[in-house]
């Protein structure tokens, strides 16, 4: 039965050293502040954390790598106008990066969550991103071999859950979430709205309960 949390420290307990961490969002559209806050105040470290994103400004993702709590990012856009925060310990060597392209990046977590074991891509052929991947002519065109993205946790927001966990997302704000809550052992929502079970219209469920162990709802701005 998935958990319901008002504390947002409470939604992140048991969040271990070195896990890998998927965290939802498109620069600061469907980002889970609130979660990536209370893991600051958790205080776990050695942290892998794939997004799209490598933060931005000084919130977020980016306040958790100013506390040096992560060793690796992976993501498709490390570089911003307001990216400072990563680019000053990439440049100091204090973080290592996976660049992965944004699609790649989807598929990888897609495939985590379907049980695909790898698979060709594409995309970053002939490019340093193939270097030391397999590759493969298919039909006369050349692919490198993927493999999934697994994480231990998922930190995502949604615009709407019922008390079962089923999660209804808004507009951009959904990006990664759906891949993200299929690609991880703990997945935890942050939402805007909780609602009585059967207040959702099944056909606008896109992540159901059964992939969601806890959710946050948000406090009243």
């Amino acid at each position: 039965m998935t958990e319901i949390h008002a504390d947002p420290d409470r939604a992140v307990a048991g969040i271990a050293d070195g896990s890998t961490v998927l965290v939802g969002g498109f620069g600061l559209a469907g980002m889970p502040v609130a979660l990536v806050d209370a893991l600051i105040r958790q205080g776990a470290k050695d942290l892998t954390i794939v997004s799209n994103n490598a933060g931005n400004g000084d919130t977020g993702l980016a306040a958790l790598l100013a506390k040096r709590r992560v060793r690796k990012v992976v993501c498709s856009f490390p570089r911003q106008s307001d990216s400072y925060v990563f680019d000053e310990l990439y440049r100091a060597g204090l973080v290592e990066l996976e660049l992965v392209p944004q699609g790649t990046l989807a598929e990888r977590m897609r495939a985590a969550g379907a049980g695909i074991g790898a698979f060709f891509c594409p995309t970053g052929v002939g490019t340093p991103l193939a270097e030391g991947k397999e590759t493969r002519v298919i039909d006369g065109r050349a692919y490198v071999l993927e493999y999934p993205i697994h994480g231990d946790v998922a930190l995502i927001s949604a615009h709407r859950a019922d008390r079962m966990g089923n999660l209804v997302y808004r507009k951009t704000a959904r990006n990664f979430g759906p891949v993200m809550a299929t690609a991880a052992t703990l997945v935890v929502a942050q939402v805007r709205e909780l609602v009585e079970v059967g207040a959702l219209d099944p056909e606008a469920v896109v992540t159901p309960s059964i992939y969601v162990d806890r959710v946050l709802m948000e406090a009243e701005r």
